[in-house]
């Protein structure tokens, strides 16, 4: 479970939502819905523990019975995946979704666990093909599976299917609740897009915005 008390947030100024209370389970996706530049990203880069410059936060971060609100981000166990791919250009499809693996997974154990990836995404032999000469549904497909090989135990999603189409948009999300369900991962994915609301979520919770 993922628990966030009493989250509150600020640049030195006013804080940027009312302080907010979430719990979400394992296998259970929450959408955050609220205006672009109310604070969404910047909520899920203090889960994850990305520094933001000048930020300021208040409230604590659970997650499956550890605090990790004082933890530097490599010990907080939390997969974010950003609006875009972000894969790596220099990198076959296979090493990207390899990128994300644990270091202690070598060898065949390594090439298996690429395989069963690429055999959840649908692009089974794609391995050794160049990532630019994905579709954008299926460069989005392989930055999930390479955030999930990493084995988080919550996993954050900002607006990640924004630069899809209904489609496309659809296949990922339905990849997404098969994965938190498979992998008891709680989700949160940030959004202001009302489709998000209506595709494979459990729950929604609407940011209250101070101003």
């Amino acid at each position: 479970m993922l628990i966030l008390k009493n989250a509150a947030l600020n640049f030195g100024q006013a804080p940027l939502f009312s302080p907010l209370n979430l719990e979400i389970d394992g296998g259970e996706i929450c959408v955050l819905s609220a205006p672009s530049g109310a604070g969404k990203s910047t909520l899920l880069r203090w889960i994850a523990g990305i520094p933001t410059e000048g930020l300021e936060a208040e409230g604590h971060i659970w997650l499956k019975g550890r605090q990790i609100d004082s933890l530097p981000a490599e010990k907080r166990r939390v997969g974010l995946m950003f609006q875009q791919p972000l894969l790596f250009p220099h990198l076959s499809v296979g090493d990207n979704l390899g990128f994300g693996l644990p270091a202690s997974v070598r060898g065949e154990a390594r090439k298996s666990r690429i395989e069963e990836a690429l055999h959840i995404a649908g692009l089974e032999g794609v391995g050794g093909r160049d990532p630019e000469t994905l579709s954008g549904g299926q460069q989005a497909r392989i930055a999930l599976l390479r955030t999930l090989l990493a084995e988080p135990e919550a996993l954050l999603l900002d607006e990640p299917f924004s630069s899809l189409d209904d489609a496309r948009r659809t296949d990922i999300a339905q990849l997404v609740k098969s994965e938190a369900e498979r992998l008891k991962l709680p989700v949160l994915l940030v959004s202001h897009d009302p489709r998000d609301i209506e595709t494979a979520t459990d729950k929604v919770i609407e940011l209250e915005i101070r101003g």
